[in-house]
């Protein structure tokens, strides 16, 4: 028997990040999402809201922390000023599949680690969906590229 793929569900409204098979919550993770609200329009930093899938999948077998600028890993860095709002750990870039978020991928709309773990559980990014480091690494072990997503508000 074929066991079903996993699939990520997301609430804006709870800032939560659930890890599904089938009805069964593998895991759930607090989040941050846009503290622009929701939207797909290009450069709005809003987080888009439908169907994604992960299109790749970036960062495995970085140190927890690991600074990513343009998706290539610089290193740990506390000297550089907490006031960024960089992108750590593991990157999970989505590829929109609904017409209204096609756009996402060029957007450059992720899930992925922050250097911002206190405002994790209320919307404090600028677009994409942040995580604790820790939870996005192990999320990052327990899926694959192409796992859907959702993103409800």
């Amino acid at each position: 028997m074929q066991t079903a793929q996993p699939k990520i569900d997301i609430s804006i409204a709870r800032q939560r990040l659930l890890l599904k098979r089938g009805r069964k919550v593998l895991r759930s993770y607090p989040i941050s999402s846009s503290r622009f609200g929701i939207g797909c329009e290009k450069e709005s930093k809003k987080t888009p809201l439908g169907r994604f899938r992960i299109a790749e999948k970036i960062g495995d077998g970085a140190p927890s922390g690991t600074i990513f600028k343009a998706r290539v890993a610089l290193r740990p860095d506390d000297s550089l000023p907490e006031t960024e709002d960089f992108i750590t750990s593991r990157i999970l870039w989505l590829d929109g599949l609904d017409e209204d978020n096609a756009n996402t991928r060029e957007r450059y709309i992720y899930i992925h680690g922050t250097r911002h773990e206190e405002l994790i559980g209320t919307p404090a990014s600028h677009g994409c969906i942040r995580m604790r480091n820790d939870d996005v690494i192990e999320l990052f072990d327990l899926v694959e590229e192409g796992t859907p997503v959702i993103i409800r508000a």
